[in-house]
């Protein structure tokens, strides 16, 4: 288990290197940097994701006053689901997204902030399944949904 730098002793569940290897996503779509927190029994996960000023999409995402994409937020939740997916065992496939329902954005999420994203699993099978996924920044819930996928064989894709 990698640990955090900077003296933390707090651990670091999967690294970005790790990630990289589970989920098919690059810059600049790879959206979580690690997963901090991770309990298979219960389904749950929780993964960060460093919002940068330098991220591209700040550039042409109202200038002047850059708020991150709600559908970015939306794909970092589904990212961090994925990995979940991954660790219950279905490490030959991708979750693919099929559905979002009862999304809300509760605050925007701007450069500086630190996302927490968290997913548990309502149903996974070997064909798909349903997480229900918020993001935080701090103690306040930023985005909140609950995200359908399909899981394809990575051949398909």
């Amino acid at each position: 288990m990698a640990e955090l730098s900077g003296g933390s002793s707090r651990p670091v569940v999967l690294s970005a290197k790790e990630i990289q290897n589970i989920l098919p996503h690059r810059y600049p779509f790879l959206l979580v940097d690690r997963i901090i927190y991770m309990n298979l029994e219960d389904n749950e996960i929780i993964g960060l994701k460093n919002v940068t000023v330098n991220e591209p999409f700040f550039q042409g995402h109202f200038p002047g006053a850059p708020i991150m994409p709600g559908v970015l937020l939306l794909e970092a939740l589904a990212q961090a689901g994925g990995v979940l997916v991954h660790q219950k065992g279905y490490d030959k496939k991708i979750a693919v997204l099929l559905n979002v329902a009862a999304a809300k954005f509760r605050k925007p999420v701007l450069p500086g902030d630190v996302l927490h994203l968290h997913a548990k699993g309502l149903h996974i099978s070997g064909n798909g399944g349903k997480v229900r996924a918020k993001a935080t920044v701090g103690e306040q819930v930023v985005v909140e949904a609950e995200l359908s996928f399909a899981l394809v064989n990575k051949e398909q894709l």
